[in-house]
């Protein structure tokens, strides 16, 4: 298994102007899955100050984000998790980021229904996460299909709450393959 994965971007969305390319690395114990899990936050959550798996200059933050947008100060502005990640550190991000948006992007609703689950019994702060649930199927694809290499080219979608759409929506082209599907957002 390679531990970097390239991805060579295009998009046809003004909102979403994509580098031409982005690198991606797994660390040791992490499988491929959570790989798509971050690439899908990536594209999701894209702005120019995004940045990818970056140590946080803030030595009493002890993780190293998924995807991170600081701001001028340093400090986090968004917190995005993809894939496994312990109820204890979500709950740490939350004290440690007080003014960052903290999301988690699942690979299927109802991960993000035990997530909600788990969080509502051990009595996460309210009002801190956004989870988003990806299709089964369509994740599964995905992880089949990513590649050391890869071609991504992004059409539209986004969050129902973003002008012109009335559901959150993805419709992109990965290495070859058309994806036109929805996805899940929920608040805790």
């Amino acid at each position: 298994m390679a531990a970097k994965f390239t991805f060579y971007c295009t998009s046809d969305d003004r909102r979403r102007a994509l580098p031409r390319k982005v690198l991606f690395g797994l660390g040791p114990n992490e499988a491929e899955s959570n790989l798509v899990l971050k690439f899908i936050g990536w594209v999701l959550f894209y702005r120019d100050r995004l940045q990818v798996q970056t140590e946080l200059p803030d030595d009493s933050i002890p993780f190293v984000p998924d995807l991170v947008e600081l701001g001028y100060d340093l400090r986090p502005l968004l917190w995005v998790e993809g894939g496994e990640s312990s109820p204890a550190k979500l709950q740490k991000i939350a004290v440690k980021c007080p003014d960052a948006q903290i999301w988690v992007v699942k690979s299927s609703p109802a991960e993000v229904d035990a997530l909600r689950h788990t969080m509502k019994k051990e009595e996460f702060r309210r009002d801190r996460y956004g989870l988003i649930g990806l299709e089964p199927e369509m994740f599964a694809e995905l992880a089949a299909l990513i590649r050391e290499r890869n071609q991504f080219h992004w059409f539209a979608g986004g969050f129902a709450d973003e002008p012109g759409l009335e559901e959150n929506q993805l419709q992109f082209e990965l290495n070859g393959l058309w994806f036109d599907h929805s996805f899940t957002v929920a608040r805790f």
